[in-house]
């Protein structure tokens, strides 16, 4: 049963892999026995997530990636089979949060959320469908927030990982039955990160007391572990789900 869980013989792409949570997604699938293609616009911290997965042995391409720009991510995508060869896995890991009050949210600021968020995440998955090969798997990165809110004012964010999980859905139905493509979604709820540190002070101390039944943040690793689930053969019944990884938020 654990050999379902192995990632051995895969090639996965990992996007904003510079840091947070997109450095775990790639040294996790990695242990577990991928190849890994890392993509972020900061092409100088991609090197250290490199460094990170070469550690535990697995091979490691980084390309400078703007996702918002189909051709970037249609560069990474290239770069996977050219020297990884293939595409097995796509982490859709990309995104940015914004905390800003509705009435003050400029044009500018709510489409560069939406287009990170989910444009990025679309343009990634069309570029890797069109060379995966059946058995192969899409993990989109929603959001509790998508589901929900939490006290801060983040239309554009909430907006974007709502449409993720429509976008995941939507693929599933196109993909799974005519590619053998399954695709699925995971919603975060507190997970260490960069939009986390510029959360106000005392804001995730009362999160996590009176919304996440845990009473704690989410290690990053036990994100990993459902990343792996739905991206290796222990998932292989598994496509258009959304499944959140939240310590109970949701249930409150």
């Amino acid at each position: 049963m654990l050999e379902r869980f192995r990632l051995d013989g895969k090639v996965a792409i990992v996007t904003g892999a510079s840091s947070g949570l997109g450095v775990a997604f790639a040294r996790g699938l990695a242990e577990a026995g991928a190849d890994i293609a890392i993509g972020a616009r900061r092409k100088d911290r991609l090197e250290e997530t490199r460094r990170l997965v070469e550690e535990t042995g697995r091979r490691c391409v980084a390309v400078a990636t703007d996702v918002t720009r189909p051709e970037d991510c249609q560069a990474l995508v290239e770069a996977a089979v050219a020297e990884l060869g293939g595409v097995d896995i796509l982490v859709n890991n990309a995104g940015v949060g914004a905390a800003v009050p509705a009435l003050r949210e400029t044009p500018d600021e709510f489409r560069q959320v939406v287009d990170i968020n989910l444009h990025g995440a679309f343009w990634m998955a069309q570029a890797c469908a069109r060379v995966m090969r059946p058995g192969s798997s899409i993990v989109n990165i929603g959001s509790v927030l998508g589901e929900t809110t939490a006290g801060l004012p983040q239309a554009a964010y909430s907006a974007s990982k709502a449409a993720v999980v429509g976008l995941t859905r939507d693929l599933a139905q196109q993909w799974t039955k005519r590619r053998g493509i399954r695709v699925n979604c995971l919603e975060p709820g507190f997970f260490e990160s960069e939009m986390t540190s510029g959360y106000r002070p005392g804001y995730l101390e009362q999160q996590l007391e009176h919304r996440v039944l845990m009473g704690r943040p989410g290690d990053p690793l036990e994100l990993v572990a459902a990343a792996i689930f739905l991206a290796s053969d222990a998932g292989s019944y598994v496509t258009g789900v959304v499944l959140p990884v939240d310590g109970g938020f949701l249930a409150t």
